[in-house]
């Protein structure tokens, strides 16, 4: 069996996400899946300001929504400069058998993401 490697968890992280915002009637102007490149969707519904959504993956399914406040002050500035709003999307995602052994390809796992976090609406 092969582990799922850091690119790929976060890829089926954004594929989560992509279709909820999808069915949430927004539309993409831009995706950037590439690990630590920001933001991963902008996007856009007629009526409303732009809209970037940060998407990270973890392990913890507990606390998937926990990210780095320091840097999340920076990323708000470059948000504030754009008049964007910024959501944060905690993704967590495990193995079903068990949380201590990593993900692997076409194998059961657990998702865990409750809503976006609005940092900036």
């Amino acid at each position: 069996m092969t582990p799922l490697t850091a690119q790929e968890l976060h890829n089926l992280a954004m594929n989560l996400i992509g279709e909820k915002l999808q069915a949430m009637g927004y539309e993409f102007v831009a995706i950037n899946s590439k690990l630590k490149k920001h933001p991963q969707f902008v996007l856009y519904k007629k009526g409303e300001p732009t809209i970037f959504v940060l998407v990270k993956v973890t392990s913890n399914l507990q606390n998937a929504q926990n990210y780095d406040v320091i840097w999340m002050e920076t990323f708000k500035q470059h948000a504030l400069k754009q008049n964007a709003k910024v959501w944060f999307a905690g993704v967590g995602i495990a193995n079903a058998e068990s949380i201590e052994m990593p993900v692997f390809k076409d194998q059961p796992y657990y998702v865990a993401f409750e809503d976006f976090i609005k940092i900036i609406e």
